[in-house]
């Protein structure tokens, strides 16, 4: 949910790659529905491994909680989100998650992106 914010609040601005410490096989249905509830498509992704080399090539790593198992880089930028898992969670419970995330992705965009 929170790439497919940035994607869509930053545009080209902002690179941006998705992945987990431990990905799932297939997307949270309920979360692509929250999403398209709010205008965005993210029913086109797909669950990947978090690679070490996806996070030396990234300026900044937000993490959901992956806590140990997430590769770490002195110079890089690190956010832990702590937010509730939206697996197993109906839509009226993923609704308030997604709008945390969409909030704290519009924060993140302000920071790397201020308006001159």
């Amino acid at each position: 949910m929170a790439a497919g914010y940035l994607r869509a609040l930053a545009g080209d601005r902002v690179e941006v790659r998705s992945a987990g410490s431990e990905p799932g096989n297939a997307l949270n249905p309920i979360a692509v529905q929250a999403m398209a509830e709010d205008g965005i498509d993210i029913s086109a992704g797909s669950p990947a491994l978090l690679t070490t080399e996806a996070v030396q090539e990234s300026d900044v790593v937000i993490t959901m909680g992956c806590g140990d198992t997430c590769p770490v880089f002195p110079g890089k930028r690190y956010e832990d989100w702590e937010l509730t898992d939206p697996a197993g969670r109906p839509i009226d419970e993923v609704r308030p998650i997604r709008d945390e995330i969409k909030e704290r992705v519009r924060a993140l965009i302000a920071e790397l992106l201020p308006v001159a």
